[in-house]
């Protein structure tokens, strides 16, 4: 007889509710405007999430698909990212598998990412729980 183990889903309400478990980077170098965004994936879903910016002179895109935060999807819908200003720090309480982030500028930026986690494997995104991130919704 097959076991069943019952885990944690994108709708699991109770999982944003509980304290989260932490997530820190270190300081690491943000790619400039021109490059390919990096992409930071959480191990877990979010229920929030922050970036410092330790730059004093360059702000920095924070976008949710590659697309989004370069502002390369042609249309309406091109410019799909927030900046966060030189030297400032933000919170999102935002559920996502990983965010994108790419300098504001020409000259590169430095951050520092933490993130309260939820028991929610990323990978557990069914087919129809992926939202469109992709840059062509006003998402991205």
């Amino acid at each position: 007889m097959a076991t069943f183990v019952k885990r944690p889903a994108v709708g699991s309400v109770g999982q944003y509710q509980m304290s989260a478990k932490p997530f820190a980077t270190g300081a690491f170098t943000v790619p400039a405007t021109g490059d390919a965004p990096m992409e930071i994936v959480f191990p877990y879903v979010t229920s929030w999430f922050s970036i410092a910016n330790g730059d004093d002179s360059v702000p920095i895109r924070v976008g949710f698909s590659a697309n989004g935060t370069t502002g390369s999807n042609v249309g309406a819908n091109e410019n799909n990212f927030y900046v966060v200003a030189n030297g400032d720090f933000q919170q999102f309480k935002l559920r996502v598998r990983s965010i994108f982030l790419l300098s504001a500028t020409t000259a590169q930026s430095n951050v520092q990412i933490m993130a309260g986690l939820t028991g929610i494997v990323n990978d557990l995104f069914g087919p129809d729980d992926k939202p469109n991130y992709s840059g062509s919704v006003g998402v991205g």
